[in-house]
């Protein structure tokens, strides 16, 4: 077996390595233990653009199959490597890297393992993306919901105090929820392995398919409360505004976790071929996303601070996410997809952005309510007593206004940026699922709802974030000029500058979304890759 083969495991590995040896250093040797964080995850970075070239081969759709220990699926440990799941590491990687030099200004020492708590979150997100079984997805599950809550808790403050233990008490009843439905699962089907999984669910006898669903539906709400379904989502506005700006930029990735087990869970367990249980879930999806997207949009005009407002963006874009599987056909995921790169990038630099912004408002400059308390406004978190950081860069609150205009047109989705291309994917596929020229019956009612609904959620995003902006940068008698160090503006702008980097190569984008959608639809094309004997000999009994 070539070095490539082993490839697929080395995003896990790499995390892990590297957290178990920053645990031998003691905690006054930041600057060597930042070197360690620095070094892995920029190789990370590396491995997984590596990732992304492998699996993007034109014109052929490739899964890599990695057996732990050669031992065969379905019970032996597999990872599987496809187009989704090499995007998935990528995003997360450069949601790292961002978050990293971010910390470097001083949040890295803040609190002791910092860097530790770091990858092992880096291992459990990547092993959640790379996993082929459910199990597995379990065990991943866990290190990163041990490792966020390190650094949900990382820093000081009761307010932060409060939030993280929501956070790990919500988690922990999702942790529940997630092993109930896997027990119900296996003892259906007598199997967790997803492609064996997708094998015998269309077999389930009648009388024993009302026990998978409902197994199916407790899995489903596990993950639901990750993505930040409406009316599962209370928790995460507040959670997101409590953690430090660093965690809350890479938690960004957390809920795209549920987002993906559901793409990846509903397409290929309960698609075309699932026999009597084909499309289950998909109406709940879809409801439910457009009731996150009104939420979230409502949530949005009521923040009064930017960290809250971040947050209700996070629900906007899940909520759009969630209905576009809930729609299910290859244009909505391709969409969705390419949504998803651009609104996930946006937000981890708004959440950044937050820090920054409050160092050049006023004090006074809170005072406009409207709708505080409908929304938990009224319990603001304290000030931190921080140690003043950085340096007055001249022109760093031009450079400030800039980034926060351009992340405005990106939430909001108005061109030219690849905020709107991804909205603008998503109404097409819902007016024409089948392609563009092809003939279409129209996008009935719940297509105008949720057409509707992504069109006024920008719109709602855009009003929150110009009052926003007015109220820092243009309103204010008194001209604050924030301390700004180059280490925290640049990830910021590195975010922003990979969403105008999309829009400039917005096709070749969509092109790979395409395909992850494609081969998303091809159960046999996952199924065969996994159980090659087990496809074939379906094959020949056919």
């Amino acid at each position: 077996m070539d070095f490539a083969a082993h490839l697929p495991v080395l995003p896990i590995l790499l995390p892990m390595a590297a957290g178990a040896t920053l645990l031998l250093f003691d905690e006054r040797r930041h600057s060597l233990k930042a070197g360690i964080n620095i070094a892995a995850t920029a190789l990370l970075l590396v491995l997984s653009i590596w990732l992304l070239r492998l699996v993007d081969v034109a014109g052929a759709p490739v899964v890599h199959v990695y057996r732990l220990g050669d031992w065969a699926p379905p019970f032996g440990i597999v990872l599987v490597l496809d187009r989704l799941s090499a995007l998935m590491v990528t995003l997360t990687s450069v949601l790292a890297v961002a978050s990293l030099l971010f910390s470097l200004a001083r949040w890295h020492k803040a609190a002791p393992h910092f860097h530790t708590l770091f990858q092992f979150l880096l291992m459990g997100v990547n092993g959640a993306f790379l996993t082929g079984d459910l199990f597995n997805l379990f065990v991943f599950f866990e290190v990163l919901l041990a490792a966020s809550y390190g650094l949900m808790l990382y820093g000081s403050g009761t307010f932060r105090v409060r939030a993280g233990l929501h956070y790990i008490a919500i988690n922990l009843a999702a942790s529940l929820l997630f092993l109930i439905g896997v027990s119900l699962i296996y003892g259906v089907t007598g199997t967790l392995n997803m492609a064996d999984l997708a094998q015998r669910i269309p077999e389930v006898a009648p009388e024993n398919q009302g026990l998978l669903a409902a197994g199916s539906a407790i899995l489903g709400v596990a993950f639901l409360i990750k993505a930040g379904m409406w009316p599962l989502c209370f928790w995460l506005p507040t959670t997101y505004m409590a953690a430090s700006a660093p965690a809350s930029a890479l938690f960004a990735i957390l809920s795209k976790v549920g987002f993906y087990v559901l793409l990846r869970l509903s397409l290929l367990l309960f698609g075309a071929e699932a026999g009597a249980l084909m499309g289950f879930g998909g109406e709940v999806l879809l409801i439910g996303g457009m009731a996150t997207i009104a939420f979230g949009a409502f949530g949005v005009l009521a923040s009064q601070s930017l960290g809250r407002l971040a947050g209700y963006s996070l629900l906007v874009s899940s909520g759009t996410l969630l209905a576009a599987v809930g729609l299910g056909d290859k244009a909505a995921v391709s969409g969705a997809l390419f949504y998803l790169l651009t609104s996930t990038l946006a937000v981890s630099a708004l959440f950044l952005m937050v820090e920054l912004v409050e160092r050049a408002q006023e004090p006074a400059a809170n005072l406009l309510t409207v709708t505080m308390e409908a929304y938990g406004d009224d319990v603001e978190p304290e000030e931190d007593e921080q140690e003043e950081v950085g340096v007055v860069m001249p022109g760093a609150l031009a450079i400030l206004g800039i980034c926060f205009g351009l992340l405005a047109l990106l939430l909001s989705g108005l061109p030219p940026l690849s905020g709107f291309i991804g909205k603008f994917a998503l109404i097409n596929a819902i007016f024409n699922p089948a392609g563009l020229g092809a003939q279409t019956t129209g996008p009935g009612g719940m297509g105008w709802t949720l057409t509707a609904l992504l069109i006024l959620s920008g719109l709602a995003v855009l009003l929150a974030m110009m009052r926003t902006g007015i109220r820092t940068f243009w309103a204010p008698l008194e001209v604050i000029v924030p301390r700004v160090l180059v280490v925290e503006i640049a990830p910021v702008i590195l975010l922003i500058g990979i969403c105008v980097a999309m829009t400039a190569q917005a096709g070749n984008v969509m092109r790979y979304t395409d395909a992850v959608a494609d081969a998303l639809h091809h159960q046999r094309l996952y199924v065969g890759s996994v159980l090659p004997e087990a496809a074939n000999e379906a094959g020949q009994a056919q």
